[in-house]
């Protein structure tokens, strides 16, 4: 089995991060875009608010994000 990869991350606020990473389960690759807190030991975990998709939909989630990005755009110059 692979390892998981985290591949992008970002502090949400001083005791929590969005990572973005490629996982395994039962043999299929999933994309994991999930929050992680940091534990009273000082270890992250993950939480369950976050989404695991089949790599099948890399292709649609570019599509969301880069619609989304477009819509913020737009909307800023309204503003």
């Amino acid at each position: 089995m692979a390892e998981d990869k985290v591949v992008a991350s970002f502090k949400r606020n001083p005791t929590e991060e969005v990572r973005a990473g490629i996982k395994e389960f039962k043999g299929r690759r999933y994309i994991d875009v999930r929050i992680y807190y940091m534990d009273d030991q000082g270890e992250w975990k993950p939480t369950r608010k976050g989404i695991s998709l089949a790599t099948d939909f890399m292709p649609e989630l570019r599509q969301a994000v880069d619609a989304l990005e477009k819509e913020l755009k737009a909307s800023e110059q309204e503003h």
